[in-house]
């Protein structure tokens, strides 16, 4: 544990900056095995279940959570699953 007053500022923002990236995360998996799953078995609501995964994907980009390039690949493999 730091003894510095900043130091211990930055741990406590480190662990709260953690928890708000992994809760965006998990809700990203969540989303996108969900599209997966509905384009698989061909549901109805395939189309619009891939859209919310896409969508959620980027604003995890934008938002800095996941790399620009990790998400266009993830944003490739939704849209391949559909088109298959």
């Amino acid at each position: 544990m730091p003894n510095i007053k900043s130091q211990k500022d930055r741990v406590r923002q480190a662990a709260k900056e953690a928890a708000h990236n992994k809760a965006i995360k998990t809700n990203l998996k969540t989303v996108v095995k969900k599209a997966e799953a509905a384009v698989s078995s061909g549901a109805a609501d395939a189309e619009t279940l891939s859209r919310a995964a896409v969508s959620a994907i980027d604003k995890a980009a934008n938002k800095g959570v996941l790399h620009k390039n990790t998400a266009a690949r993830r944003v490739s493999k939704v849209m391949r699953a559909k088109k298959a």
